[in-house]
């Protein structure tokens, strides 16, 4: 038998157009041999081949026996040909049985990243039959088949026989132990043309139990995103609706878009049905879901009132998100009801938060300029009906539009930054919202009634247009001080329409509390601000640690703010003033546009930072903010009295001051506090502290805040809180928390909770108890959850609340 043998050798064909692994033994085997290894490689991906594609080929030995006609690499037999890799000890192609057989530790990493690994593999050259011994398949989304034999048919279809497939990594220290779960199955089907895997006499087995016995199964395959059939059943239970038990069903109708419906059966309330329309765009997606009930209990909802009243209750939403191109974001997000409570009551996806804002945005990004544009309507989602003192959802403002935009120019402007920054927002509410500074849960939507202090909210509409061009430069003398001077023009157009009812509690605001009326419906308002900053960093050096002491100094210059000495000017996105170290150095302080700073004002402290040998490093700031001239903008009227006890009010504000530290290791701690100008009492604080290792990790917070009565906080409010978590093992974890609020010395929070978490199955548990502090007779609310998922096969959980609805 005439045989010739080759050293190791690496060859490159320079052009295959059909020629496979043996391009060597072209001579030999012609017009069929390359292409057959070729398709040996997509045995298990279904991908044509390139034909124009080159190949790799190393080996020990190369030996071409003419009498049998075969060729054969053996010893380290190594071949890249068209994205594929094949190892293994030997590699021989027939030539008058046409087939390709690989022998010993054969591995086959296919165009995608699957891995298929395999004692033997004998297989034709046009793919239609083959056979392998001890195959294992690893696919890039980390499943895993594996099996005694498996024998593949027709070009697509592989039988695995006594296979096994899992999502679960083996156990690194014992990989014969079985893992967290698998289906065992006497037969395995994976037709590649369908997209679908079948097992046949399989049983369902977790930590090596067998729990479930399958006598047929289907699932998609690997590679397959969405399939149609049936989903993880949903499980939950509630006092009103009963057990809940919903069988989601997937229709893939289009690899871009399926249909899914999901019937839910409640024992107390009856059929719900929901469906979901789902589509994919190369640019983004959209998704479109409906629900409705006809209830059979409506007044299971013992203090719903919303639910007792309606018996068929429907819901309309939609959601998408567009990229138009790498600058620019479309989306929506959209919900309508039947009422204000359906999609929260019944655990509607997407839908069922608290508060829900639905929207239509435009936002764009480039470079250092920012635009967005949004129309928003927030949906309060409470269990009382309209026209109810408690009510909220009708005072919820519409914002048609809201409108932002940031432009930081490139080119300096007398060796300075120029920016400008717009804002432009139109406002629309039904009902003006009005409070007695009792206390929040007693803030009621009267209008007329005697003793209003407040007006959060009024009805009618409000329009309002601003800009702001801000100029500054940051100049640093020999000696390290640094001079900022800078420039502000802003200007406003606003305007409104309100209706006689809120002309009505205006009024009767201004007469209770003594402050004049302005009953214009435009104003027009500019700012003009002359500032400087001065700032000369300190630097300390030791052997150990370095530190940074900053002295600061700000002044600002400005005229008044116009029409601030009466009510009239609507005051919206203003609303929430907390001062502190944080906006100790901002030019303004209020928290949006509707209020501006004017007069003249300055701010002085210290800022401080240092950096330690052992790697800790530390940061804080003290100081106070003096207003000297002209109208001081926070003790001002306000529909909210956003700046009565807020520290600002005085010619010399409250002291403020923030000091935090942090460890290499994990461990983190700050705080922050506002104090008395004049006696250094204590008007706010808050101290956090966090450790987070990799055995788990606790927090914990307190905060302190002294009585605002003026607005609209008429007590201390004083809470601690803390946070646990710790590993019990690699997967293990438990965790817990507790809020006690020291005002009224009560538990507000508890929660408790335990987790397993692995790369393939999750389950967790978890409590909660949450109370109103300020309401000693209210009942607690209390909840428990659990969720069950494997990876690739689905996951099922239930909430349920304990008591109430």
């Amino acid at each position: 038998m005439p045989r010739r043998g080759i050293g190791r050798t690496s060859l490159l064909a320079a052009r295959l157009a059909g020629v496979s692994l043996l391009a060597l033994s072209a001579p030999l085997l012609p017009g069929g041999a390359p292409a057959a290894f070729a398709q040996t490689l997509d045995q298990f991906g279904a991908v044509s081949s390139n034909p124009d594609a080159q190949m790799l080929m190393e080996a020990d030995t190369l030996i071409y026996d003419n009498d049998n006609g075969t060729v054969t690499a053996r010893g380290n037999v190594q071949i890249d040909y068209d994205g594929y890799k094949v190892v293994a000890e030997k590699v021989t192609y027939n030539q008058a049985t046409r087939r390709v057989m690989a022998s010993g530790n054969v591995e086959i990493i296919e165009r995608d990243g699957n891995r298929i690994y395999a004692d033997e593999i004998d297989i034709t050259d046009d793919l239609g039959n083959g056979f392998v011994n001890a195959l294992r398949v690893e696919t890039t989304d980390n499943t895993r088949f594996a099996a005694e034999s498996a024998t593949r048919e027709g070009g697509n279809v592989t039988t695995f026989n006594n296979g096994v497939y899992t999502a679960c990594e083996p156990c690194k220290e014992d990989p014969g132990r079985a893992p967290v779960w698998q289906i065992k199955a006497r037969r395995i089907v994976w037709d590649g043309q369908e997209k679908v895997v079948r097992f046949t006499d399989a049983r369902f087995e977790f930590l090596g139990l067998p729990i479930a016995y399958l006598p047929t199964y289907s699932m998609a395959d690997p590679t397959v995103k969405q399939k149609t059939g049936f989903l993880f059943p949903r499980i939950s239970n509630s006092t009103a609706l009963g057990w809940g038990v919903g069988t989601p069903f997937n229709i893939a109708l289009d690899p871009t878009y399926d249909l899914l419906l999901t019937p839910t059966y409640y024992t107390r309330q009856g059929f719900l049905g929901e469906v979901e329309f789902r589509k994919r765009f190369n640019t983004g997606q959209f998704t479109l879901k409906a629900a409705g009930i006809s209830q059979r209990n409506p007044t299971a909802f013992k203090s719903d009132f919303v639910s007792q009243a309606a018996k068929t209750r429907y819901m309309v939403g939609t959601k998408g998100k567009f990229e138009l191109n790498s600058r620019w974001i479309f989306g929506w997000d959209l919900l309508y009801q039947s009422d204000k409570n359906f999609s929260r009551i019944y655990g509607i996806g997407g839908f069922d938060g608290g508060v829900h804002r639905s929207e239509v945005y435009l936002t764009g990004l480039n470079d250092r300029n920012y635009l967005d544009l949004r129309f928003m309507r927030f949906q309060v989602q409470e269990n009382t009906l309209k026209g109810d003192a408690r009510a909220r959802d009708e005072r919820q403002a519409w914002a048609l539009p809201s409108f932002d935009y940031s432009k930081t120019f490139d080119e300096p402007v007398a060796g300075g930054q120029l920016s400008l920054d717009m804002n432009a927002q139109s406002i629309y509410r039904d009902v003006t919202h009005t409070g007695n500074n009792l206390r929040e849960d007693q803030i009621i939507s009267n209008i007329g009634v005697g003793g209003i202090t407040t007006i959060p909210g009024l009805a009618g509409t409000s329009q309002r247009l601003s800009a702001d061009l801000e100029w500054k430069r940051n100049i640093i003398t020999d000696n390290g001080l640094v001079i900022t001077p800078l420039l502000g023009l802003r200007g406003d157009g606003i305007f409104t329409n309100y209706n006689q009812a809120t002309r009505d509690a205006i009024g009767d605001m201004g007469v209770n509390n003594g402050i004049a009326v302005n009953t214009r419906n435009a104003w027009f308002r500019y700012m003009a601000t002359a500032g400087m900053e001065l700032r000369w960093p300190i630097l300390f050096s030791t052997t150990s640690a370095t530190h940074v002491f900053e002295p600061m100094a700000q002044i600002f210059v400005r005229p008044n703010a116009p029409y601030q000495t009466a009510l009239g000017l609507p005051n919206e996105d203003s609303q929430a003033l907390v001062f502190d170290a944080a906006n100790l150095f901002e030019r303004d302080k209020f928290a949006g546009w509707d209020r501006i700073e004017g007069g003249t004002r300055a701010n002085l402290g210290m800022r401080y930072s240092g950096s330690f040998a052992n790697g800790w490093t530390a940061n804080g700031l003290f100081g106070q903010s003096f207003h000297l001239a002209g109208e001081n903008p926070y003790a001002q009227p306000d529909f909210v009295a956003v700046g009565a006890d807020s520290g600002l009010q005085s010619a010399r504000s409250d002291y403020v001051g923030s000091f935090g530290v942090a460890s290499p290791d994990g461990f983190a701690a700050s705080v922050s506090g506002r104090f008395d100008k004049d006696s250094f009492a204590l008007r706010r604080f808050e101290a956090r502290a966090a450790l987070i290792k990799n055995y788990g990790s606790i927090s914990l917070r307190y905060s302190n805040i002294a009585p605002q009565p003026t607005y609209s906080f008429p007590g201390r409010r004083e809470e601690v809180a803390g946070d646990v978590s710790v590993k019990l093992a690699e997967f293990w974890r438990v965790y817990g928390g507790l809020t006690y609020n020291l005002q009224y010395d009560v538990v507000s929070g508890k929660r408790i909770g335990f987790l397993y978490d692995d790369e393939c199955f999750t389950f967790g548990l978890n409590f909660t108890e949450s109370k109103n502090p300020a309401v000693a007779t209210a009942e607690p609310t209390r909840s428990f959850g659990f969720r069950i998922a494997f990876r690739t096969l689905g996951d099922f959980g239930s909430s349920q609340a304990l008591n109430g609805n």
